[in-house]
């Protein structure tokens, strides 16, 4: 099943790719010698049978299909009819029927398998302008839509509740430029009114099922593609050191999403919602970054083992990463960020731990902004690499800590740090590097959250008082009432001083 997905969404997103460029005359023959061209750079073998009347070129049957070394199998899918109509302007409209099944055979891991997908649309108009090294494809429709019909397993028909997938996109634009010279240059933009997506799933032998529906609102993406010459799926290393990049950021106006299902015996379901969010990664030889948010994020929860439902909400949530990939000898910059703002839930869950209510309720927050530097010691490429080795994957070299805030029950901690690492001494902190620098804390209301949760009856006068007095040891107070400061500094001999006080 794995197989089947990985290959279908290849060639899916093969065949989306498209271009932009200079109005000039194109013809039939070069937008389907490039398909073909390209497709077959990307390691697909391409057949169709082409016929030609008038201005119009019909390719009946093209098949995509490509071999699976990893599975020593294959991978075939099967697009029954495209027609290309020369304009008389120098543009080529591309014409598909409005409903037709694209067949998907292959062979991996000794299994035979078959899949129909249905594909749709509804007043599609896609043209192509420019140059034969320069297209680009201009296209919008009323809707859009590809759904998963059946699926064989050695000739033996699965059940559709075993896996079933349906996607819709409405009133979609869009435009894709494709520049050919050393690499393929490729630019897109795509925007929809609403993309909706069901997708159901069930174990025969467990038991286990689920059902996922969605909505995204005003979904839009920009982004940018190089494809070297060649490209080979089973050698990734290859094609990355090739000149291989993905650039891209998806944006969404609002969200939805129900969940339901069934795990070990217990029902269980799920709704989530937000107002709107983005996504952007890009990834090259040399660095992978991934850049999340999300805003007003509302969450229920409901479980066979709990009466009411966990609801939860966010202002925003975020989390970002900069990391670099290349094994070297040199020292590389990366980053990490965390952003949970404004994290509130119900009143019911609430009353589970605290039902005097004597803990406050304010929206917590939780924030980290770190930076560094590191050397990656292991290339993450290689495909004979050993995930569970011992040796380390890389050496940590630099670590910044830009900022750092926890807010939550009336309590605050803020601060920040600055550190350097000895990779050449691992004794004296029992085989990690050996840390020199400085953090600067600040806590905030831990005394009063003390007091609480012994009145609470969380924590004894014994644990409090173990906790007040390593703070003492640790922070010193500060000019406004229950605040504690501290200096934690590690010296580059091994010693650590909290406030000027050895404590190591």
């Amino acid at each position: 099943m794995s197989v089947f997905l990985r290959r279908s969404c290849g060639a899916a997103l093969a065949y989306a790719v498209a271009t932009h460029g200079a109005f000039a005359d194109l013809s039939a023959d070069d937008v389907w010698s490039d398909w073909q061209s390209y497709f077959t750079s990307m390691g697909y073998t391409v057949t169709g049978d082409e016929s030609t009347s008038g201005d119009v070129t019909t390719i009946s049957n093209m098949t995509l299909s490509v071999a699976l070394p990893e599975e020593d199998g294959q991978f075939q899918m099967v697009m029954p009819e495209m027609t290309l109509t020369e304009n008389g302007d120098g543009t080529v409209t591309i014409d598909l029927p409005e409903s037709f099944p694209m067949e998907i055979t292959g062979q991996a891991e000794d299994e035979n398998f078959a899949a129909t997908v249905t594909y749709s649309h509804n007043q599609l108009n896609m043209v192509v302008s420019g140059t034969p090294d320069d297209m680009t494809y201009d296209y919008k429709a009323d809707n859009l839509g590809v759904k998963l019909d059946s699926i064989e397993v050695d000739g033996e028909a699965l059940p559709n509740d075993v896996f079933g997938i349906d996607v819709q996109a409405s009133d979609l634009s869009g435009s894709s430029r494709m520049q050919i010279g050393d690499n393929r240059n490729i630019s897109q933009t795509f925007n929809a009114a609403t993309l909706t997506y069901d997708l159901n799933f069930q174990d025969p032998e467990s038991g286990e099922s689920g059902l996922i529906n969605g909505q995204l609102d005003q979904l839009a993406f920009e982004g940018n593609n190089v494809v070297p010459p060649d490209f080979d799926f089973s050698d990734p290393e290859a094609f990355y050191k090739a000149g291989f990049s993905f650039d891209g950021t998806f944006t969404y106006a609002a969200g939805s999403t129900d969940l339901s299902g069934t795990s070990e015996g217990q029902a269980f379901s799920m709704n989530s919602t937000s107002e709107g969010g983005r996504f952007a990664a890009s990834i090259d030889a040399e660095r992978i970054v991934y850049d999340i948010d999300q805003n007003s994020t509302k969450m229920a929860v409901t479980t066979a083992g709990l009466p009411f439902p966990i609801e939860l909400s966010m202002a925003k949530a975020g989390l970002n990463f900069e990391f670099p990939i290349q094994q070297s000898d040199e020292v590389q910059p990366f980053g990490f960020g965390l952003n949970l703002t404004d994290f509130t839930m119900s009143d019911i869950l609430w009353g589970i731990f605290d039902p005097a209510g004597a803990l406050p309720r304010d929206p917590a927050t939780i924030a980290l902004d770190a930076t560094g530097t590191a050397k990656v010691l292991m290339n993450i490429f290689d495909p004979e690499i050993d995930v569970e080795s011992d040796e380390a994957p890389g050496e940590l070299h630099s670590l910044k800590i830009n900022e750092l805030l926890v807010s939550l029950v009336g309590a605050k901690l803020t601060g920040d740090g600055d550190f350097a690492f000895d990779n050449t001494n691992t004794e004296e902190f029992d085989g990690l590097p050996s840390p020199s620098g400085v953090a600067n804390l600040q806590l905030v209301g831990a005394n009063q959250l003390i007091d609480t949760l012994i009145g609470m009856g969380i924590i004894s006068d014994e644990d409090a008082l173990g906790a007040r007095m390593m703070m003492g040891l640790m922070a010193v107070p500060g000019e406004e009432p229950d605040t504690l400061n501290s200096k934690i500094e590690f010296t580059e001999d091994g010693q650590i001083l909290a406030n000027g006080q050895r404590i190591k």
